[in-house]
């Protein structure tokens, strides 16, 4: 997978924890286009017997497995947030499997004759994966009010919100690196209207 394949546009959608990633992706999965969800890769990537999650069980230990054999991912996060060198290993065990899982759905997207897919890539900027992609759409958002949905998704303190968005690249950075930018600091109906114009731009994008 690589730039030069003009067969399909790479979209990638990144952003910080609580931007609303997840609300502009679904949107365009309204809108017809092929989505591929962060969410859907990661639960994939780590299955049990992957060899990602082999190598998170050796570094972190068996206390990151649940009963069932599967990633306890409350516990990997608490484990990482304080930790600088344990997040930058969780990333590297994960780039190579989130690498293929790309090229798995791309190839997939293609085979059923989509001229764009779309990809949540949370990590996009830390594992140096922009060049991957044709376009990349940062979703960004006012650091209190993304701690304030952290709050309310995750049932979380301040604290923990606070910590999770102190680890993550600073969206000044993301947003230095992007192709395109979307805002989502207002109603639901404004983060449509402007997913709705993102659409169109990709649009004509795919019929040049």
């Amino acid at each position: 997978m690589n730039k030069t394949n003009k067969k399909i546009l790479k979209v990638a959608v990144t952003g910080g924890a609580g931007s609303g990633k997840t609300s502009v992706c679904n949107r365009l999965k309204e809108l017809g286009v092929k989505v591929i969800s962060a969410d859907e890769m990661a639960r994939e990537a780590v299955a049990p017997g992957s060899e990602a999650l082999t190598k998170i069980v050796r570094y972190f230990g068996d206390t990151v497995l649940l009963s069932d054999g599967t990633l306890n991912r409350k516990t990997l996060r608490r484990m990482i947030i304080d930790d600088g060198e344990a997040r930058l290993a969780l990333e590297r065990f994960l780039h190579h499997e989130i690498i293929k899982l790309i090229h798995k759905n791309v190839v997939s997207a293609e085979k059923e004759g989509c001229r764009m897919v779309v990809i949540e890539v949370p990590l996009l900027f830390e594992l140096d994966m922009k060049e991957r992609f044709d376009w990349v759409v940062v979703v960004s958002a006012d650091k209190e009010l993304r701690v304030k949905r952290l709050m309310e998704r995750d049932q979380t303190s301040r604290d923990a919100a606070e910590d999770l968005i102190n680890v993550q690249m600073p969206d000044e950075d993301k947003i230095g690196r992007a192709d395109y930018v979307v805002r989502n600091e207002d109603s639901i109906e404004k983060l449509v209207d402007s997913v709705d114009v993102l659409f169109k731009n990709l649009t004509k994008i795919t019929k040049r």
